[in-house]
């Protein structure tokens, strides 16, 4: 059977277009990415300042992602991007020149500004793609990213020989070449009369006080699982490498086909299996089935004593992961209202941006205090407590307007 999305030639064409960006963007975040360590100890930065650098990152995309959201939503998705990513190439040059850390500290937030358009690119896709094809391109979106993730290392690693200057100039190459690209081929998905002039514009984190404040409401539910799920996510990722190194001997020349192998497993999942499991079961469901892999995953990753065993038990958080997030991020654009669906995707990108920033500490603090497998236990409990409130979403959601009232509009 025909995918329905391959019988929409344009709306084909214009997704990916987008992924192609995405894959893109990613590849030049990932060459600079592993390398900022190593330039900011040649600095003389500690430890602690590294970590700091790092976090500047997510800090910045989270206060920016929803003002890329509003922004987004008044003028469209297409100058939103466009702006996020010359905002990165920016950020990149500064990083190949920097001398100094408070360059390298200003490049991570420029960089982070730029990329709080991921929510853009989101809405993006929720205003080309049908809804019952929302989370499969979603799931394409995420690949993409996978795959960047993937390319992007081994990018940074063979430039470095050439100078400390060469990776930041490379992946600032790249971005300018994907603005070219998306300026000729990225048409606007926005519709004008969406946002029609005289309607009333809600606060800008609107959504995010609806989430605090009625955590039972659609999208306070939806945000909730999205932003804990993210911190567990972001735990495992954070961590992965001390205990992978303090429990099996792995050091920074074995590290790499360890996530090789989640990134494949990751890479299939999103772009191959996400699409059909979704059409089978629907997106509400998946999301469910995600929450309860990623639960599983996380519970078991500290049981294995070999490695063998071990990789029958990491799967479960990569394709828990792959069917949470575009599942729970379709859901979300279907209860948006459709002239702040920018906000909305925005505002999600703003809870991942502060679980990126916490889960780190977090994890790092449990994981030297309390014992190697506790960042796991405590994330996989804090992920199965949202989980009761996947099991309260609605499996076949009611049309927009009902969802919006719902959400408390």
């Amino acid at each position: 059977m025909t995918p329905p999305l391959a019988r929409s030639p344009g709306q084909f064409r214009r997704l990916a277009v987008l992924i192609g960006v995405n894959f893109v963007d990613m590849i030049g975040f990932m060459i600079v990415l592993p390398l900022l360590p190593f330039y900011a100890l040649k600095l003389n930065a500690s430890p602690i300042i590294v970590g700091q650098l790092i976090a500047s990152y997510s800090i910045a995309q989270l206060i920016a992602a929803p003002l890329w959201g509003r922004v987004s939503d008044r003028y469209g998705r297409r100058p939103a991007l466009l702006i996020g990513l010359s905002a990165s190439a920016i950020a990149y040059v500064v990083f190949g020149l920097a001398d100094s850390v408070w360059l390298l500290l200003l490049s991570r937030i420029v960089q982070g500004a730029g990329g709080g358009t991921t929510g853009v690119a989101q809405a993006y896709v929720a205003d080309t793609v049908a809804p019952a094809d929302r989370a499969r391109a979603l799931g394409w979106l995420s690949a993409a990213t996978s795959a960047g993730v993937m390319v992007g290392p081994a990018i940074g690693s063979s430039a470095a020989h050439f100078g400390q200057a060469a990776p930041g100039m490379i992946a600032a190459a790249l971005c300018l070449t994907n603005v070219i690209f998306a300026w000729k081929w990225l048409p606007e998905s926005r519709k004008e009369s969406v946002g029609g002039a005289g309607r009333v514009m809600r606060p800008l984190w609107y959504p995010a006080w609806m989430a605090l404040r009625h955590p039972g409401s659609p999208i306070g539910r939806l945000l909730w699982i999205y932003g804990v799920g993210m911190i567990a996510f972001s735990s495992n990722t954070s961590i992965m490498a001390l205990y992978l190194g303090a429990e099996f001997g792995i050091d920074e020349k074995t590290i790499g086909y360890v996530f090789l192998y989640v990134g494949v497993l990751s890479f299939v999942m999103r772009s191959l299996l996400l699409g059909p499991i979704v059409d089978r079961i629907g997106e509400t469901w998946a999301m469910r089935i995600g929450t309860g892999l990623l639960v599983l995953g996380l519970a078991l990753y500290p049981l294995p004593r070999d490695l063998w065993t071990l990789a029958l038990v990491i799967p479960g958080v990569p394709i828990g992961t792959a069917l949470l997030f575009p599942a729970t991020t379709s859901l979300m654009s279907r209860y948006s209202e459709p002239g702040e669906l920018g906000t909305t995707m925005g505002v999600s990108q703003t809870f991942a941006g502060l679980a990126r920033v916490v889960a780190p500490l977090l994890a790092t603090t449990l994981f030297q205090r309390l014992g190697h497998g506790w960042p796991y236990y405590v994330a996989a409990i804090c992920v199965a407590l949202v989980g009761i409130l996947a099991f309260q979403v609605e499996v076949h959601p009611r049309p927009v307007k009902r969802a919006a009232e719902g959400a408390g509009a």
